[in-house]
């Protein structure tokens, strides 16, 4: 908090306390008929709620440096963030590039063959199949994991 500011508000307070006692005694002079206390009484009333102001004003100037600053703060912390999120931009780039790098040179160990379609047609037409598997019959296993043949005739029926 500024100082202007803290002043401003302190300053402003403590004359508004002061103002009770100066109306207090005018409400008490209203009461008796005393038109000069009373009088005398408004003048320390006028005087305190003129301080009070002046006070105000000067805190109202302390918060409005208070919120100049702030926004210059927050401004500054904003472009440090651009600059941070940039860098960081820059080194994934780098980061990026020497990977892309590393990729090219793995793939220069590596030999490419291309085939004609002349020797796609060969291929095919000597290709056999690498195994055949022959058709598997179902089987069921007992509690003493032996083999026994299902049996593929089975009918259920139900009746009602």
């Amino acid at each position: 908090m500024h100082t202007k500011t803290m002043e401003g508000l302190v300053g402003a307070r403590t004359n508004m306390n002061l103002l009770n006692t100066p109306m207090r005694v005018f409400k008490d002079a209203r009461r008796r008929g005393d038109t000069a206390t009373m009088e005398r009484a408004i003048g320390y009333v006028s005087d305190f709620s003129k301080q009070a102001q002046e006070y105000q004003a000067e805190a109202d100037k302390g918060m409005e440096e208070d919120a100049r600053q702030a926004r210059e703060k927050a401004k500054l912390q904003q472009e440090e963030a651009v600059l941070k999120r940039k860098e960081e931009r820059k080194k994934m780039e780098e980061k990026l590039k020497e990977e892309s790098n590393a990729d090219t040179q793995t793939n220069a160990d590596t030999d490419m063959i291309q085939i004609s379609e002349e020797g796609k047609g060969m291929l095919e037409d000597s290709a056999e199949p690498c195994h055949t598997s022959p058709e598997k019959q179902p089987v069921t296993y007992t509690k003493t994991a032996e083999v026994v043949a299902a049996q593929p005739d089975v009918s259920i029926s139900v009746s009602v």
